[in-house]
């Protein structure tokens, strides 16, 4: 979503690079390209205004113009600037002393609130809590039904006394489904309720006669990432309407330009709890202002990645993986099937390699990254036997050939993926004894492989001695050089002749080892 802000972000601060002093100009300059940059991202005027002043001040205080690298400071005033107008540090959801804790979500019409009454309940779910959804939302054609299929999914039971569809009370239904969680003991109660516009005054007081009959805890404002200007409007009329503690920002994986995240905190001075990356149940995150300002600047988001891979991997299977890379053991493609599994666990590749520093200038090469080579590879590997999978060196033309038909794919991608294969065993080994022995071509660190005075000595020459300059030794020398056997054919490489006991090598075992 905020591709093309950071693009023009990253891009403004490029002039800045290499020089060791900013003068008024240069600053004023790079204000004015993040202040354009701003608006054509929908952020609220009042927003872009408060922003690039803040910008401004900062970056021509003395402590920018005194430090040895001007241009990564006025980098972190815009980083500390996104992080406030994004909310500052995250905040927790407010649970009742007594339970159950009341959460009610409104928003309008098309923003995705009976999915994300799933997606909240379900992450509810794993934190340890016991969620129940009640659904409300009696005006939406299926609503109900559809509350009561993504709740199954989620593993979170409904309350559905009414079939929706126009018929019912739904402050009655929201009163009585507090009660059933009470009676029942479920920990936390979601009342979905009616999408409704911001000039719909009978909605919007339906949605404040909920309210007032439930007493939420917490009042979630759902609100689509994607209408831009407009949640500005929006979000002002559901305050004074109904009033809300967060907002939960929805479809930010599309493709809209952004300015509803950045402005909606501003405008309405209420915390971004949460927010919705996708379609799947899965695709739900707590809302952390400074990762997000760290992914806009194109500066990576490693620590929701690692939180993910917690998530996925397994610590036991992880720390065998590892002594198996490190050398204790054979990696085997029945390990990679594994990883990879893991790996799938963890969402889309995309999104992953998205989160990583510096992707945003290979933005085109991951916006062509097909998903389903990740299908074709895992096809491929479970077309193989376990044998084969345990010692891929038996993969001969035929099997491999069956191995293309099984999967769907051809013999070149097979070979591929095991030529791939055997590269990445060997890099991964070689970087897990980088440590201790050196990475190849860099030497023992630290010292990247070079001496720190002088140039490189040879090493020193065993078991050869150069002539002696006293005559009587040179001719002892000589003598003693025409008496010693004659060297065989190879022995340049150190393998010598065999000795008179010694047997030669079996040349069927050798070809079948070579093989």
């Amino acid at each position: 979503m905020f591709a093309n802000l950071s693009d023009r972000l990253t891009a403004s601060f490029k002039q800045l690079r290499g020089k060791g002093r900013l003068s008024d100009a240069d600053i004023d300059a790079t204000v004015s390209e993040i202040r354009r940059a701003l608006l054509d991202a929908d952020v609220a005027l009042p927003v872009v205004r408060a922003f690039a002043a803040n910008v401004r001040e900062k970056a021509k205080s003395a402590e920018v113009s005194q430090a040895l690298r001007p241009a990564q400071q006025v980098i972190k005033i815009v980083n500390d600037e996104l992080v406030e107008i994004l909310g500052g540090e995250a905040r927790d959801l407010h649970f009742a002393k007594h339970p159950p804790t009341v959460i009610m979500l409104a928003g309008l019409q098309g923003a995705g609130k009976t999915t994300l009454a799933a997606k909240l309940g379900r992450w509810l779910r794993e934190q340890g809590h016991t969620p129940m959804l009640v659904a409300a939302d009696l005006q939406r054609p299926n609503a109900v039904t559809q509350l009561q299929v993504v709740g199954e999914q989620a593993g979170v039971p409904v309350w559905a006394p009414e079939p929706g569809n126009g018929v019912g009370d739904p402050v009655a239904v929201a009163r009585s489904g507090v009660q059933q969680a009470r009676d029942k003991q479920y920990s936390v109660v979601i009342v979905d309720t009616a999408g409704r516009l911001g000039i719909d005054a009978e909605m919007m007081q339906q949605a404040a006669d909920i309210r007032d009959a439930v007493q939420p805890d917490e009042t979630l404002f759902v609100l689509d990432a994607m209408i831009g200007q407009d949640a500005v409007t929006t979000a002002n009329a559901f305050a004074e309407g109904v009033g809300f503690t967060g907002v939960v920002l929805t479809k930010l994986d599309g493709d809209a330009r952004g300015g509803a995240a950045l402005s909606v905190r501003g405008v309405t001075g209420k915390p971004v709890l949460f927010a919705s990356t996708g379609e799947k149940l899965s695709d739900f995150e707590r809302f952390h202002a400074d990762r997000m300002a760290s992914r806009i600047l194109d500066m990576g988001d490693i620590l929701t990645l690692i939180e993910q891979a917690e998530k996925a991997f397994d610590a036991q299977q992880a720390e065998e993986m590892a002594a198996k890379i490190a050398g204790d053991g054979d990696f085997t493609l029945q390990d990679f099937l594994v990883q990879l599994n893991q790996l799938k666990k963890m969402g889309s590749m995309k999104k992953m390699l998205g989160m990583l520093p510096g992707m945003g200038q290979m933005r085109e090469q991951l916006e062509n990254f097909d998903e389903r080579e990740v299908d074709r590879v895992e096809a491929i590997v479970n077309s193989m036997t376990p044998a084969e999978r345990t010692n891929p060196r038996i993969l001969n033309g035929s099997r491999r050939q069956r191995i293309a038909r099984g999967s769907g794919t051809t013999v070149t991608e097979v070979n591929a993926l095991m030529e791939r294969f055997d590269q990445a065993k060997t890099m991964m080994r070689q970087m897990a004894r980088g440590a201790g022995r050196g990475v190849p071509g860099m030497g023992m660190l630290p010292g990247g492989g070079k001496k720190s005075k002088g140039r490189m000595q040879a090493p020193p020459k065993k078991g050869k001695k150069g002539k002696s300059g006293n005559p009587a030794k040179r001719a002892q020398q000589e003598r003693e050089a025409a008496t010693r056997p004659a060297a065989p054919a190879g022995s340049a490489f150190g393998l010598g002749a065999p000795r008179q006991n010694q047997e030669m090598p079996d040349l069927e075992e050798l070809q079948k080892y070579l093989r």
